[in-house]
């Protein structure tokens, strides 16, 4: 047997503070080689990474970012029991990451650690903002009186990598503190002024421009007045700088198509390679760039550090409906995909407000409903200038995203007042300091959303659109001599599974605008919201409409009555359903997961669909009644 086979693999912890760079720290180490989880018994998520050094073998644990041991939420609870071995066997050894910038406050938890007597070393980040502000940190010293190895690093730059790997490799060898940390409170409080006095020289001018950026930003009426704006800039760059690449990506679908109808032989296999995977998955893939652009500008906003001050702004709304920051950050999650959103309210410490959080959660606009926006607004809505540079695209989205946010707050508020009531728990949050993101991390995170929205399109999108064209070109009815080929299209679509099913619900959603043909969408979405813009694809190219499909929507006539399917009126309603309308089963899933039970995630879907009837209702009537017939 090989010495490496014999050698244990040793387990490294990483703990420290949010913000400190941990999880930076942890992908350097890694590779980006994470293993995601969760540790038994509980939904807190773990992130487990491969390093090998030499002939030893390690598994790196980035734990929860946590302030201190004496942690009341969930997320930081964790990081106590995964240190006394509740979960499997406690890490062989501890890396402390702090943030030099903010090392008074680390200490704290530092002191805690160094106490529980495990073997530890110190990876200090953000060293070089430290200098570039003349601030200096006198190492040595403060490996002195730590009394552990103290190692420098730049995580994103690989500055004191190898140095930190070396120190890996054996961590029994290791220093320990000749003397431990005090217990109390105040006493570490005064046993961290001591090291900070003989290592730290703070800057003479400390954080000048960032006092100066904090006082606008966090300003009661300015930082709200800059927080609309962000917004509305935000949107109207969504169609604007989006627009060229998804007019290409349309393009090549639809070549796409017809060149199957061209060059294969009609029939079934033809049709479904055209109208069920192409016209299915490919309508979804042409709002790729308007999701990459999503991603960036929200991943942007926040590596820049600017939504943690919008989190402070947002607080005092927040506060008078009995929420707090806190669950803005997990509603803010929830408006690239409401999965991790909720899974974001574990760092909620309050039980009450984790769980309304969870339930108002689905009202954030997330990704999946971006396309359905984009293809209904660009289709229906003029893109003409309303004033200056901004354009009515642009406007009616933010819209649709403000009706959901707000939304969101009054159910939080009404919840909080009727069905659960109580009080919430004071909020803290660190702001983290202004960067400029690397281009290497910004393009990683932007790629990792990305390409989970692939894996949807590649998936459940592709699976039932699959379905979807079985049930839309079966059971087959022979084509009639004496009618056209549109005639005849349209009698077999209507006849189809699909069809039969479109027409059974119809009379339910009438009243909101929807004809047989949204009726198949709204149900096929219950798996996945976009999947309504591939439903309607396929049965557009079922029924031989060739084209983009905005161009089909408007030019739809329903034969009973001669008027067109897509109204004003219509597509208001349609757009203010998907507005409301829990249509995602992961998040389903995922409230499950995380609040123990299906009571809750059935009390979600029931009050939303109530919700997103009662509101197109209403809307379907009220654009009707001031002339948005035709």
């Amino acid at each position: 047997m090989s010495a490496a086979a014999e050698t244990p693999v040793l387990r490294i912890g990483l703990v420290g503070s949010p913000n400190a760079g941990k999880t930076t720290l942890f992908n350097a180490l890694t590779g980006l080689r994470a293993r995601i989880g969760n540790y038994p018994g509980v939904t807190v998520e773990r992130r487990e990474g491969a390093l090998q050094l030499g002939d030893r073998s390690l598994r790196v644990i980035d734990l929860p970012g946590t302030y201190s041991l004496d942690a009341i939420a969930e997320d930081e609870r964790v990081v106590t029991r995964v240190l006394d071995g509740d979960f499997e066997d406690a890490p062989d050894a501890l890396v402390l990451v702090a943030d030099a910038c903010s090392l008074p406050r680390s200490l704290l938890l530092i002191a805690q650690v160094l106490r529980r007597q495990q073997p530890c070393c110190l990876a200090l980040t953000m060293i070089d903002e430290l200098e570039a502000r003349h601030g200096h940190l006198d190492v040595a010293r403060l490996e002195a009186a730590l009394g552990i190895p103290v190692i420098p690093v730049i995580g994103h730059r690989g500055r004191g990598l190898d140095r930190l790997r070396r120190q890996l490799e054996h961590p029994e060898e290791w220093s320990r503190p000749p003397v431990q940390p005090p217990e109390s409170a105040p006493e570490r409080a005064a046993w961290a002024d001591s090291i900070l006095a003989h290592t730290l020289q703070r800057p003479p001018d400390p954080h000048r421009a960032s006092e100066v950026l904090d006082r606008i930003l966090l300003h009661p009426v300015l930082g709200s007045v800059i927080f609309a704006a962000v917004m509305v800039t935000f949107f109207q760059l969504i169609f604007a700088w989006a627009a060229p690449a998804m007019e290409a990506l349309s393009g090549a679908a639809a070549t796409l198509a017809q060149a199957i109808h061209t060059n294969l032989a009609p029939g079934l296999w033809a049709d479904f390679l055209a109208d069920g995977l192409v016209a299915g998955v490919g309508s979804v893939l042409v709002f790729v760039p308007q999701i990459a652009l999503l991603f960036g500008l929200l991943y942007l906003l926040e590596d820049l550090g600017y939504m943690a001050r919008a989190a402070f702004v947002v607080d005092r709304l927040l506060g008078r409906i009995g929420l707090e920051g806190r669950s803005f950050v997990a509603l803010l999650s929830s408006y690239a995909c409401a999965v991790p959103g909720i899974m974001a309210t574990r760092g909620i410490p309050s039980p009450r407000d984790r769980l309304v959080t969870i339930l108002v959660a689905p009202l954030m606009t997330c990704s999946a409903r971006l396309p359905v926006y984009i293809l209904l607004v660009s289709a229906f809505v003029p893109d003409e200038p309303v004033l200056g540079p901004l354009r009515l695209q642009g406007l009616v989205m933010l819209g649709l995203y403000l009706l959901g946010a707000t939304s969101a707050l009054a159910v939080a508020a009404l919840l909080t007042r009727t069905l659960l009531p109580g009080e919430g728990l004071p909020f803290t949050m660190e702001l983290p300091s202004y960067r400029v993101p690397t281009l290497k991390l910004w393009a990683s995170q932007v790629w990792g959303s990305l390409s989970a929205f692939l894996r949807r399109a590649g998936t459940i999108i592709l699976a039932v659109s699959i379905v979807l064209w079985f049930l839309l070109a079966f059971p087959r009815t022979p084509p009639e001599p004496d009618w056209t080929p549109a005639e005849n299209s349209a009698f077999a679509l209507e006849n189809s599974y699909a069809g039969r099913l479109g027409h059974a619900i119809e009379p339910a959603i009438a009243p909101l605008g929807f004809d047989w043909k949204i009726g198949v969408g709204l149900i096929a979405s219950l798996a996945a919201r976009e999947v309504i813009v591939s439903t309607l694809a396929q049965i557009y190219a079922a029924s031989g409409e060739s084209g983009e499909l905005g161009d089909a929507l408007r030019g739809d006539i329903d034969p009973r009555t001669g008027d067109r399917v897509f109204t004003p009126a219509t597509v208001a309603s349609l757009l203010v359903f998907f507005v409301f309308a829990l249509q995602c089963a992961s998040t389903l899933a995922v409230m499950r997961r995380e609040t123990n039970s299906w009571r809750w995630p059935a009390f979600a879907f029931g009050y939303l669909l109530a919700l997103a009837y009662t509101a197109s209702f209403a809307t379907y009537r009220l654009v009707l009644a001031f002339g948005g017939a035709t």
